[in-house]
């Protein structure tokens, strides 16, 4: 009963809407913060200086020391806060969604599946920035790795729901169908591209693409705020 009542407080414009813009906007911000204040240096190379776009994984941000081996103190409190606020975020956002699913069983069954796989994802959002990389390779690079792993259920689950629903525009499934299709391009990627440890093109290709998906998720979430917005009779 009051877990019910807790996810019935959830669906509200601030929950769905606001919080989500603020926090990705949030989290831009903070990240781009990250790598203002990132010593330097990279998996290839430990003499660079400072953070570089296509060189340097996020990853490196939330590392206990820089690749050039000096103290990652600022850089690091930032990539926690980011991933932290963003792993939050996402847990309160998906939870409130399968309330507006609710009146078809099948509907609303795919949508707690999408959550919980969700949950899944946020756990592996607060875990990466909890394991260094440089201090807890293994369990970083499963955290990290399963965001998107995760979050590819979660897609699909959603894109199927809202299509076939009046909650939202099928231009918002569309979206996520699109969503959906570049986390598993993306995890294509992480099993079949060569290794960022074998050459400068290989990092430089490992490091876009992980930058584009992130990308890709921040507009995925802001967009589908916007079909809320639009439909404040849901409220």
């Amino acid at each position: 009963m009051i877990f019910e009542r807790f996810i019935h407080y959830l669906k509200n414009i601030t929950m769905l809407v606001i919080l989500p813009r603020v926090f990705i906007s949030a989290f831009i911000l903070l990240q781009i913060a990250a790598m203002i204040t990132y010593p330097g240096g990279t998996i290839l190379d430990k003499t660079t200086v400072g953070y570089y776009f296509t060189l340097n994984f996020f990853s490196d941000l939330g590392t206990y020391t820089a690749y050039n081996g000096a103290n990652n103190f600022f850089s690091l409190s930032l990539f926690v806060i980011s991933l932290t606020l963003a792993g939050f975020t996402f847990t309160f956002y998906y939870l409130a969604l399968p309330q507006f699913f609710k009146d078809q069983k099948t509907n609303y069954y795919i949508a707690i599946l999408g959550t919980i796989f969700a949950l899944g994802g946020s756990i592996s959002m607060i875990g990466t920035a909890f394991t260094p990389g440089d201090l807890y390779p293994i369990p970083h690079d499963l955290f990290a790795n399963w965001i998107f792993r995760f979050f590819l259920v979660t897609s699909f689950c959603y894109t199927f729901v809202i299509f076939r629903t009046s909650v939202l525009p099928n231009k918002y499934a569309l979206g996520y169908a699109i969503f959906t299709l570049m986390i598993a391009m993306y995890i294509g990627v992480l099993e079949l591209a060569p290794s960022p440890f074998l050459s400068h093109s290989a990092l430089v290709f490992n490091v876009v693409t992980q930058k584009l998906i992130v990308l890709v998720f921040c507009l995925a979430i802001m967009y589908q705020t916007f079909g809320f917005s639009s439909r404040k009779d849901l409220f």
